[in-house]
């Protein structure tokens, strides 16, 4: 199964708190969360380019599946983190304390970060 496509945002719960948490300025916070952004991704074989666009906001991350690699959290800090796959349609990485998952299922994509007690999640669907 291919990641590879452009999703729109369809809904997302709990954003204001977790963002709060991952230390966004109140102003950032009030600003993005009523925007829908766009997720374009690009898989080639293992490696992968996540395109991620709110309003003026650019947020681009590429990696390679089991390898280290310099993410960039929603916060802008810049990181290492290793990105796994489980079976051919979940994505898996935790870092700095928080665990991401990524699913694709048909044309959905379903982001879920936790931290600590804290769930934020996200559904994107394909345009």
């Amino acid at each position: 199964m291919s990641f590879t496509g452009k999703y729109e945002l369809q809904s997302q719960e709990n954003f204001e708190p977790f963002m709060r948490a991952l230390g966004l300025p109140e102003e950032k916070i009030q600003k993005g969360k009523d925007l829908k952004s766009i997720s374009e991704i690009v898989q080639d074989g293992k490696k992968f380019t996540i395109t991620v666009t709110t309003g003026s906001e650019v947020l681009k991350n590429q990696f390679t599946i089991g390898e280290e690699s310099e993410i960039q959290l929603l916060n802008g800090e810049k990181t290492k983190a290793v990105v796994n796959m489980e079976g051919n349609n979940r994505l898996i990485t935790e870092v700095k304390g928080m665990k991401s998952v990524t699913e694709l299922n048909g044309d959905i994509i379903t982001h879920t970060m936790t931290m600590g007690n804290l769930t934020f999640k996200r559904v994107s669907k394909r345009i």
